[in-house]
């Protein structure tokens, strides 16, 4: 009979929360910069003179390096291989570089009228420093998506996890709400991006001050090894491995149900501000608040949901609902006679419940599929396939809305453009990642019930 003699550091409450927070900080900092321009796309037409096609370009940069250059299968393997502490510092200090070049992209006239590659200069290197934080920022998420099952396995994992993405979504929240009046206030695009270039470097020393934790952890968890005769180290990472994760088909499901979900919401939030003064017809000062509902939404409801699933299970259950939600909202965004400013609002609302509900279930059912020696890996292929979505969607929405959404285009007094979308096109597209997402949580449930994997049981274990 096998005795647990020696309390791990995770097993005190105070120790796994402290480091879920300082974790949780960078993540923070990262979703803040990485939707700090979500809100300036008019802004961004009238005083640099991007067209939505160049926005969405630049938006679509995102996962460029991600997709084509594998970095962030990469750096799960690194993951895997070298750990978390390595792994952590070094994505954290990509996004602060990713950061600066973006921030000096916009900031700077010394790209005026350079043209790279068939792009404005200031586009294409925003593009690239953009491209090269979302590098670290993907990584960095799988690193602490690792960090949160290393620290919670056994406890409150699917809570914490919610948790965490409720500090992120406050940092998209935060910047969705405000960039573009501080930007008005300022006079310039750029403030927000050096506010979170601030952050992301505060963000890199909570990193750092992380590792001070992890290394204490490792000691603990080493020393209840020792004192287990029975204990059995587990295999290292294999390169093998990636060729098991590829041919679990529940892995597969939530991978395709990552990429749906997602595509269906995050490219929906850069398009938002501009939906909401062409079809609700909110000012420009306020027009970032109603979309920065959706992720203040998700900071309530994720962990609720994720407390849920850890006490009741349910989890599969749980991602049907949320997808349901997010097709029929964006369904009802596409009527036309709904234009009203407080349907706006109500549809905000639901549609951040729906978010809340699929990451927080989604999350922590991958340790259910993966075995924990290759969850940095199988975390960041399924962020892989999720990145696919997050650099095409908002390039085809950019193009559908050049191509066959404009209404009218006005010339300011002052020489600007002012340029009006129909919306209906887009929001018929974000629904229809919604339904495919519907199928593809079903078919998740219907795996679940065939192997076993216990998506639908509690997560606490007794």
């Amino acid at each position: 009979m096998t005795e647990k003699i020696q309390k791990l550091l995770r097993d005190s409450k105070a120790a796994r929360w402290t480091a879920l927070l300082i974790v949780s900080f960078t993540m923070f900092a990262g979703y803040y910069l990485a939707d700090a321009m979500a809100p300036l796309q008019g802004m961004l037409e009238k005083q640099l003179g991007w067209n939505a096609n160049e926005y969405g370009f630049f938006t679509s940069a995102y996962g460029w390096f991600n997709v084509f250059l594998f970095f962030l299968i990469i750096g799960g393997i690194i993951l895997d291989k070298m750990g978390i502490r390595f792994t952590g510092v070094a994505s954290a200090a990509v996004m602060v570089a990713g950061a600066a070049i973006k921030y000096w992209a916009v900031s700077t006239h010394s790209l005026d009228g350079v043209i790279i590659f068939g792009w404005k200069g200031q586009v294409m290197m925003a593009a690239i420093g953009y491209a090269i934080f979302g590098v670290g920022v993907e990584i960095a998420g799988v690193t602490v998506s690792k960090i949160i099952v290393k620290w919670f396995k056994g406890y409150e994992m699917a809570f914490a996890m919610g948790l965490q993405v409720s500090i992120a979504r406050l940092g998209t929240g935060l910047a969705i709400s405000t960039a573009l009046p501080v930007s008005q206030i300022f006079g310039s695009v750029s403030v927000p991006l050096l506010f979170g270039l601030v952050l992301l470097s505060i963000g890199l020393i909570a990193i750092i001050l992380y590792n001070i934790q992890d290394k204490k952890l490792d000691v603990t968890i080493k020393a209840a090894n020792l004192a287990n005769e029975s204990f059995v180290e587990e295999e290292e990472f294999k390169s093998s491995d990636i060729f098991s994760i590829l041919k679990n088909k529940g892995w597969w499901y939530i991978a395709i149900l990552c990429v749906l979900f997602y595509s269906a919401v995050f490219p929906f939030l850069k398009y938002a501000t501009n939906l909401m003064t062409n079809k609700f017809d909110v000012s420009d000062n306020w027009a970032g608040l109603i979309p920065g509902l959706l992720p203040f939404g998700t900071i309530i409801f994720t962990p609720i949901f994720g407390s849920i699933y850890d006490k009741k299970g349910k989890g599969a259950t749980i991602m049907i609902i949320g997808s349901l939600i997010i097709m029929a909202v964006h369904l009802l965004f596409a009527i036309p006679f709904l234009n009203q400013t407080i349907i706006a609002f109500i549809l905000m609302i639901i549609l951040g419940i729906g978010f809340s509900l699929v990451p927080s279930a989604m999350w922590p059912s991958v340790p259910k599929i993966i075995p924990e020696r290759q969850l940095g890996t199988a975390y960041s292929l399924i962020f892989y396939v999720q990145n696919w979505g997050l650099m095409g969607v908002p390039l085809l929405i950019g193009w559908v809305l050049d191509k066959w959404c404009i209404i009218a285009k006005v010339t300011n007094a002052d020489g600007t453009t002012t340029t009006t979308y129909d919306y209906q096109i887009p929001m018929l597209i974000f629904a229809g990642f919604g339904l495919l997402a519907l199928l593809f949580a079903y078919l998740l449930k219907v795996e679940d019930k065939k192997k076993g994997y216990g998506l639908e049981t509690p997560n606490i274990q007794k």
